[in-house]
């Protein structure tokens, strides 16, 4: 019988947390599983962490991929796996021993799901984390597949590292692409545009480790920019399907910023009629209603792109109240 699930492991320089994170695939209740570990040009010991893990255990597979970049050493794993399923897994995060059996069991039991996350059990490991914590508990709150199809512009539908799908969604619609946007949001939402069926398990699997080096805060691909300019691309695709006045929509928020960031969908082709905001006439660029004077449902499209922490939940919240539809009168991307 050939393994049934590869978990692809990319690391960087790990020397520290690559020894624990490999444990914690190895010690998975689940067996029929390789681990390919693949060295992404590390210049510290981790490398050495590697090739011990190899001769020790042999589902194991050391694999280098000189081409600098986690989206390179990603698609390097994938190129390389052997099994019919997928699981993506950090040098610095841990999961928890029911994982992969949890992962494999629910995409066995529903075969219209390609990709299965989890909840994530978040490490902090230096001050000021509010904001990923934040993040954490928002993403934690949607799992299922309609969920995740509406929350797709609002946040990452699934934490990287927690994701576990079908390989031949690989060979389909390919696997990381290089870019100046975040490489795992980017393969969600193509995964998503193609109408891959996302499922989350709604409890931890894994700890999520926060570190002041990690990617997400340094690089500028991961900036709230960089998502907007991804999401504009793949947010016209959705709109053609699913606004009945496409290309047309209103903006809620019409501050600067939130104009700035409407732009990057008027670049790639959507036409915005108007803003809301909770100050009428707050920009002469545009006709701006304030959010009272909104008509009812049926007669606009309404993107909301206010960022301020909780004002998506109470906007959305207001427009379900005068009967707004979301995912088809309203979507949130905040």
């Amino acid at each position: 019988m050939g393994v049934a699930v590869s978990v692809v492991l990319p690391f960087f320089n790990a020397e520290k947390t690559l020894q624990a994170a490999a444990d914690s695939i190895l010690n998975q209740s689940f067996a029929n599983f390789e681990l390919l570990l693949v060295n992404n040009n590390s210049s510290d010991n981790s490398l050495k962490v590697a090739t011990q893990l190899v001769a020790k255990d042999l589902r194991v597979r050391l694999i280098n991929e000189p081409k600098q970049g986690v989206a390179n050493a990603m698609n390097c794993g994938l190129e390389n796996a052997q099994g019919d399923f997928i699981a993506r897994m950090d040098a610095d995060d841990i999961s928890l021993p029911m994982r992969l059996e949890k992962q494999l069991q629910y995409l066995q039991n529903n075969q219209e799901t390609g990709v299965v996350g989890c909840h994530v059990k978040y490490v902090a490991h230096n001050k000021n984390t509010k904001g990923f914590e934040r993040f954490v508990a928002r993403v934690n709150s949607f799992y299922t597949p309609e969920a995740i199809s509406l929350s797709r512009f609002v946040e990452i539908p699934l934490i990287n590292p927690t994701i576990f799908f079908r390989k031949e969604l690989f060979t389909k619609y390919g696997g990381n692409r290089d870019g100046d946007f975040p490489e795992d949001y980017e393969m969600q939402l193509r995964f998503l545009a193609a109408g891959v069926k996302m499922a989350k398990i709604p409890e931890p699997l894994l700890e999520w480790h926060d570190s002041a080096t990690r990617l997400t805060r340094t690089d500028e691909r991961y900036s709230t920019e960089a998502f907007f300019k991804i999401k504009a691309k793949y947010f016209y695709k959705w709109a053609e399907k699913n606004n009945p006045f496409h290309p047309n929509i209103w903006v809620w928020g019409a501050g600067r910023k939130t104009r700035q960031r409407a732009k990057l969908l008027e670049n790639e082709g959507v036409k915005i009629t108007g803003y809301i905001d909770v100050v009428k006439n707050k920009t002469t660029q545009k006709q701006t209603i304030h959010f009272n004077d909104i008509p009812n449902k049926g007669s606009i499209f309404i993107v909301s792109m206010v960022t301020s922490y909780g004002a998506d939940e109470e906007i959305k919240a207001f427009l379900l109240a005068k009967k707004y539809i979301e995912g088809a009168d309203f979507i949130l991307m905040g």
